[in-house]
């Protein structure tokens, strides 16, 4: 890093600019604190301050936590959900517990390349490495885990992803300076009991237009599946979810009390933890970067109105991209039906609640779906967190009965993609005006889709 690079950054840092939360970490070099740019607490001196691209990094260099201003709890980089390359597909997988279930091997497997090569490319751009990645993030599992919830330490160093008590203990101390006793005790209040699920704080990077995001997640729900109680602005979003190490059902408060959304886990099986929080992370857009997106689509005149109407527009993911993408070709009266006939249900319904989506395993002989179900099942085409988006996409174009529109859908949706270039086929068909200025609006074409609707409907 350039002195000038340096320089900028500390900028952030002494006006304490919450944008940059998440994007990159300054650590002290005279108290051996790391923080996130927004700290509030006295800015330390230029020359007693360093930076690194990312909690492990800054973790990787001796540096702890800090207690007031939660490094580890910041929202995850908008830069890695643009990305489509190698580091970003990595980081997405290992977001989702890959390195945690499959270890560092099966992390390069699935992108393709050799462990060697892995460890080399994240290092390079992230200061860290998969494993040292993979442990921030267990880290930060632990620390929710023993201040949220009463149990019992032994099972929050599994539940966390670890291998051993002792390797839980000796990195709760090297992260945070306390010992897993010492750091449950520093929040007081009352903590939730495993019966009542893993209350939990999803940070995002505001504004976020919580009610449109709730609106489509209401309009798009499955009965069954999921349910929109309440009033809007004050709406509960809950869902069942297939998760690797058994089902979970989780809940989203609408209601944003800070930068925020309140949620609930209720898991079969904690070890799941991680990977549900990523997964509603990613249903809700919750690492977006509102201001750059604002930045680039916010000038264009057919955009202008509803950018500066909406602030914080996010443009939704999915819970289960394999899923969605099922429901996407089957309709909404389909996807009932093969639900109510295919779906795993739960041991004990959850109110409405009663059943997982069926597995692409289990529609291959549908007339509809049954080609999109077998290439999901038998791997050729990928929707994970870490999948090659343009493989994806040639590979959605090769499924017959998936038309242009869904494959399109599904490329913003089940890959999470913030730039699908067929933004005028979804909205306003391939002939509409929007077609001339796609090109313009990168890498956030799929947001320019969203106002796009909000355009229309603001004329209509």
């Amino acid at each position: 890093m350039t002195d000038d690079e340096g320089d900028t950054l500390y900028q952030a840092v002494s006006s304490r600019d919450a944008r940059f939360d998440g994007e990159f970490f300054f650590a002290v070099r005279t108290t051996g604190i790391y923080c996130r740019p927004s700290c509030p607490a006295v800015t330390p001196k230029r020359r007693n301050v360093a930076f690194f691209p990312t909690a492990a990094a800054a973790q990787g260099h001796g540096f702890r936590a800090c207690r007031r201003c939660r490094p580890d709890a910041v929202p995850g980089s908008a830069g890695w959900d643009v990305r489509a390359d190698v580091v970003g597909r990595a980081v997405r997988m290992i977001g989702d517990g890959v390195v945690d279930r499959e270890g560092v091997p099966g992390l390069a497997v699935r992108l393709g390349y050799s462990t060697r090569q892995v460890q080399r490319q994240l290092t390079a751009e992230l200061g860290a490495g998969p494993v040292a990645l993979a442990r921030a993030q267990r880290a930060h599992t632990a620390r929710v885990l023993l201040q949220t919830t009463t149990l019992p330490v032994t099972e929050i160093a599994f539940a966390a992803g670890f291998a051993s008590v002792r390797q839980f203990n000796d990195t709760i101390r090297a992260v945070y300076a306390r010992t897993p006793s010492e750091l449950r005790a520093e929040t007081a209040g009352p903590r939730a009991a495993s019966a009542t699920g893993v209350p939990l704080r999803l940070a995002y990077r505001g504004p976020y237009a919580a009610a449109e995001v709730f609106d489509l997640l209401a309009a798009e729900a499955l009965p069954g599946v999921e349910e929109v109680t309440g009033e809007r602005g004050a709406r509960t979003y809950r869902r069942t979810l297939r998760l690797p190490y058994g089902p979970g059902v989780v809940a989203v408060a609408e209601a944003a009390p800070g930068r925020w959304l309140e949620a609930r886990l209720h898991l079969a099986e904690l070890r799941d933890l991680t990977t549900a929080v990523h997964r509603l992370r990613r249903l809700l857009d919750l690492d977006a970067d509102p201001y750059a997106i604002a930045e680039r689509l916010g000038p264009d005149p057919r955009l202008a109105a509803a950018v500066a109407a909406r602030p914080g527009l996010r443009s939704p993911g999915a819970a289960d991209p394999e899923e969605y993408a099922l429901r996407t070709v089957l309709g909404p009266e389909e996807s009932a039906r093969v639900l109510a006939e295919l779906g795993t249900p739960l041991d004990a319904p959850d109110g409405t609640l009663r059943a997982l989506f069926p597995a692409p395993a289990d529609l291959t002989g549908h007339p509809v779906a049954g080609s999109l179900a077998r290439a999901l099942a038998d791997g050729s085409l990928r929707l994970d967190p870490g999948a090659d988006r343009d493989a994806s996409a040639r590979a959605l174009g090769a499924v017959p009965g998936v038309d242009a529109r869904a494959a399109a859908l599904i490329r913003i949706r089940s890959l999470g993609d913030p730039d699908v270039a067929d933004v005028a086929d979804v909205a306003d068909g391939p002939d509409g005006p929007e077609a001339a200025e796609a090109g313009e609006w990168a890498p956030w074409r799929s947001y320019a889709r969203r106002y796009l609707e909000f355009s229309r409907l603001s004329r209509g």
